[in-house]
């Protein structure tokens, strides 16, 4: 149970500082956010859990996949912000995209002989 606690401090730690940076430098929170450290973290903490080549190698390879269908959420989100929608209403429909690109990709993959 400790090691899941400091997992989840310094993870947590992370999104924090992200938040509070943001706060009074919007471009500086996003450059920490768009660090990989979230994916980074997960590597080291399955790495240090499992000492498994092969699945951390299949992590680091699905995270790939799963990245990209997630960039176009940062460029509908404040698309619809500055076109006047409510925050709630905009990052729910960039989530809701986001799943639907998931869902294509695993699709696409799959045609491809990659399963995720």
């Amino acid at each position: 149970m400790g090691y899941w606690l400091v997992k989840a401090l310094i993870s947590g730690a992370i999104v924090a500082t992200v938040s509070e940076v943001a706060r009074r430098f919007p471009a500086g929170g996003a450059l920490i956010a768009s660090l990989p450290l979230v994916s980074i973290l997960g590597m080291i903490w399955l790495w240090r859990d499992t000492g498994d080549r092969a699945r951390l190698s299949a992590h680091a390879g699905a995270t790939f996949w799963y990245v990209l269908p997630s960039l176009p959420m940062f460029l509908i989100v404040p698309a619809l912000l500055r076109g006047g929608m409510g925050f709630a209403p905009a990052l729910g429909i960039g989530c809701l995209v986001t799943m639907l690109l998931y869902l294509g990709m695993v699709a696409a993959l799959s045609r491809f002989g990659i399963a995720l």
